[in-house]
């Protein structure tokens, strides 16, 4: 991937810093595996394993929490 979508960590609510994460963390996964059709494969394996949902879900927070730092945790 070539394109720059990402111009800022800066949101203006904790919900759009979480959806932000999600993006995030789907983005790497499409950027690890580029293709389609490899990533639709693998998705019944991973949406049906504990494991595997516990560790997007950890990628999730672990992104959400680069982003609640880099907004200050939306204090003022």
């Amino acid at each position: 991937m070539t394109d720059a979508w990402l111009t800022t960590l800066i949101t203006d609510t904790p919900q759009a810093g979480f959806e932000l994460a999600i993006v995030l963390s789907r983005r790497g996964v499409k950027y690890t595996q580029p293709d389609p059709g490899v990533l639709k494969q693998l998705r019944a394996d991973y949406a049906n394993s504990a494991d595997g949902l516990t560790a997007a879900s950890h990628v999730i927070a672990l992104n959400f929490q680069t982003i609640a730092a880099a907004n200050d945790y939306w204090r003022k």
